[in-house]
């Protein structure tokens, strides 16, 4: 069955989260890593503890606020990187193979989109900077619902936008819980496991498990 459109999670997979820590390595210290993982995971438990409660507050807000509880639990990492680290969130560089996938798809007659947690905001700045707008069709961002994936509410603004039913996407993301949040949904997923990591959802497993996104346009799915 043809995919209407191929659909992908931002952060994570066509951008790279770690980006912004990467351009300010040398500044940030020996904590470096440990530092930004951290800011990756109190970014993604705010999105996930606010919408449990009902609440919302948009990505950067919550970017921020991980940052800062980031900053207070690495007091090796300069507090004065906090506008520079912001400002690089801004613009995470794009995966090498994104673009290149991106216009593989594109020439082959596929709509493609983004849907993300992102405000159109950070969206806009993102794609600007990667310079991927011309390849796709649309950007859904969660801040028109209200709440974060992996809320249903939030996988139906693509088949909404779309006008089609869950089973003709395809949706491509590098977070496990995102593959299963979108396959519990009824999209065909393709899981972008860049690091090997183990499976953590045997019960909504994706069509396909791949290393790069440049393995995307050449699978049947």
């Amino acid at each position: 069955m043809a995919a209407a459109a191929y659909v992908f999670d931002a952060y994570g997979t066509l951008f790279d989260v770690h980006a912004a820590m990467a351009r300010h390595r040398a500044a940030c210290g020996p904590d470096a890593d440990r530092f930004s993982d951290l800011w990756r995971i109190k970014q993604l438990e705010y999105t996930w503890t606010l919408t449990l409660a009902g609440k919302y507050l948009d990505f950067f807000t919550l970017t921020e606020r991980a940052l800062d509880f980031s900053l207070s639990r690495f007091p090796s990492v300069p507090k004065s990187l906090r506008a520079d680290l912001l400002d690089a969130y801004m613009t995470l560089d794009a995966y090498a193979d994104a673009r290149a996938t991106l216009q593989a798809l594109k020439a082959h007659g596929d709509k493609t989109a983004i849907l993300s947690n992102g405000s159109p905001r950070m969206l806009k700045a993102a794609v600007d900077a990667a310079q991927i707008g011309p390849l796709l069709d649309d950007v859904f961002s969660v801040d028109s619902v209200k709440m974060y994936k992996p809320r249903r509410e939030v996988y139906e603004l693509v088949t909404r936008g779309f006008s089609v039913e869950p089973a003709d996407i395809v949706f491509v993301s590098s977070n496990r819980w995102d593959v299963m949040g979108a396959t519990a949904f009824g999209f065909r997923c393709a899981w972008i496991n860049r690091a090997g990591n183990p499976d953590e959802y045997p019960d909504h497993p994706p069509v396909a498990v791949l290393k790069s996104l440049s393995d995307l346009p050449a699978l049947a799915i």
